[in-house]
């Protein structure tokens, strides 16, 4: 075709710009392919596949679809094809595929890359991030279309759920049956005499990891012998335990296989559990408290087991430093976020491994009322200590949990402390104060309101309010730190070193001011507020860079 009469085809094949329809130039398919975020060709195809699937026309004037051609720097359609479904997490390569025209009459080129719907339950990532067309604009995913894709109605393959033929009562660990019955009817205590009178193969299919009469992975994933374990292959149904220093060297660790029911004890107790002693202030008496909420580390442990994707052949893993232990899992976080998993109270509607997850229900290992994630939050909460940190990445397929052992802040914990009615998102919110992460600005006021941070937005710092109702002169102490003096102080410090010895140096002038800013500034934020004091006062002509890189008073 002609440039003209592709034009028109163009047009009449792709009218209007929708939400299943996109024009763009992209006239370097080198570059735009994978450049900025909301602004390439990988985050248009999120979007699009997030909808319903639609077209990308690229080479083409927006809104006139004028061709202006795009360079593919050689750029195969087979390259592209293969490349789209490497950076763009979930996509489909099935209906993925991509129309190339070359005008006859001027050479340009122009593709159309056709791109198919999102597969149930799973939104399509581009940049570690999930997109959708809202009007005109590229926006991430809203929380009302991500539960839309999740609740999809879906075939989704359980490999939990599927027949190992071959298994049989004998390939399974006596102990874990049997701790597997107790725990059962711990579950249903009104059915324990009920429960008595089951043999093994019935107690396993009312559980849900047997079916027919037959042991499904998740059976010997909970219940299997160590020898067993050639039954899962290629899985790899192991928990490693791994133990680092202060500078995370690795000083130890251990690999815990099947039986799953009985091996999380094991797993569980490497962790060194230690005492805590806390002075909040205002007594002699200490706080004695444990590293970590025995219910918590279960529980995370636990999930971490329920919703792994065993098709990945990763492990899970437990990394225990001085301060914290990291859980990680490989999976996507069916949640979609930590908020929707917090504010969640019905039970979840869609589990990876459902036989899996049923059968650690029965055997009182989680519930399925979706509140797991939430009480180890409250926890935290309850014993005053910082709050767990999830790092979801769905573009990598993996959820990592930490949860600390020990205070950041000790002001965290007399707020906390001191203030018993807060909610628990407002703990989460002086919590991100106290890791020096952003919080919204509403958040924020709120926070100023109730007297539980200071400092000018963004750069907050937690609040000595305590200082007010508890006689703590340590507090007190701490609260005259964080507030520093004004800048003016600080510079009349330079000028007046500067007049006592006739010039420094920049280092001499950063050891002067470092140790008196504020606690709440990290080490380069105060480096660069020397530097802006001192750009001020060479700016007023009080000061000046001396020809040996020394500052000095200007003579006037």
């Amino acid at each position: 075709m002609t440039e003209q009469e592709l034009q028109q085809y163009l047009i009449k094949q792709y009218p209007k710009e929708d939400e299943g329809c996109e024009w763009k130039e992209f006239k370097n398919l080198k570059n735009d392919f994978c450049g900025h975020e909301k602004d390439d060709v990988i985050s248009y195809v999120s979007a699009l596949a997030n909808m319903e699937g639609g077209h990308l026309v690229v080479g083409v004037e927006d809104k006139t679809l004028n061709i202006v051609g795009t360079n593919t720097y050689n750029y195969t359609i087979q390259q592209a094809t293969l490349r789209l479904t490497n950076l763009c997490a979930n996509l489909s390569s099935e209906g993925l595929n991509i129309e190339e025209f070359i005008t006859i009459d001027t050479n340009k080129v122009v593709w159309v890359i056709h791109i198919p719907k999102h597969q149930p339950k799973l939104p399509v990532y581009a940049h570690n991030k999930a997109w959708q067309r809202i009007e005109d604009s590229l926006v991430e995913l809203t929380l009302e279309r991500l539960n839309a894709i999740l609740e999809e109605i879906s075939t989704t393959y359980d490999w939990s759920a599927e027949i190992i033929a071959e298994a049989t009562l004998d390939d399974l660990d006596p102990k874990a049956l049997q701790k597997a019955r107790e725990e059962y009817k711990s579950v249903h205590p009104r059915m324990v005499y009920e429960v008595d009178a089951w043999d093994d193969m019935e107690l396993l299919g009312r559980a849900g990891v047997a079916i027919n009469g037959l042991l499904t992975r998740a059976a010997v994933l909970l219940l299997g012998k160590p020898t067993s374990i050639h039954l899962l292959t290629p899985c790899v149904a192991t928990i490693t335990w791994v133990l680092v220093d202060g500078q995370d060297e690795k000083k130890d660790y251990e690999h815990f296989t099947i039986p799953f029911l009985l091996t999380v004890d094991d797993a569980l107790a490497r962790i060194r559990n230690l005492n805590q002693r806390i002075l909040p202030g205002g007594t002699l008496f200490p706080d004695i408290v444990k590293q970590y909420d025995d219910y918590s580390i279960r529980e995370i442990l636990h999930n971490a087991i329920a919703h792994q994707d065993y098709t990945m052949q990763e492990r899970v893993t437990m990394v225990e430093a001085p301060d914290s232990i990291t859980f990680s899992n490989g999976g996507y976080f069916l949640p979609g976020s930590v908020r929707n998993a917090i504010e969640q109270t019905s039970p979840q509607k869609y589990y990876r491994n459902h036989a899996l997850c049923q059968g650690m229900v029965s055997f009182n290992m989680i519930d399925t009322i979706g509140r797991g994630i939430r009480k180890v939050f409250t926890e935290q909460q309850k014993r005053f200590f910082p709050m767990p940190d999830y790092q979801i990445d769905q573009a990598k397929k993996e959820v990592t949990v930490r949860i600390y052992g020990k205070l950041i802040n000790e002001q965290y914990y007399r707020l906390l402390k001191a203030n018993p009615d807060l909610s628990l998102y407002d703990c989460i919110a002086l919590d991100m104060v106290q890791k020096h992460e952003k919080i919204e600005k509403d958040i924020a006021a709120r926070l100023r309101k109730l007297h539980l941070v200071e400092g000018r937005y963004p750069k907050l710092f937690l609040s000595a309010y305590t200082a007010r109702t508890v006689d703590d002169k340590e507090l007190k102490t701490e609260y005259i730190r964080n507030k520093s003096f004004n800048d003016l102080h600080f510079k009349d410090m330079i000028v007046q070193y500067l007049h006592s010895f006739g010039g420094a140096t920049r280092a001499e002038l950063n050891a002067l001011l470092q140790s008196k800013l504020s606690d709440v500034l990290t080490d380069e934020q105060k480096i660069r507020k020397i530097g802006n004091m001192l750009y001020a006062l060479k700016k007023k002509g009080i000061i000046r860079l001396s020809e040996k890189k020394k500052w000095i008073l200007v003579k006037v």
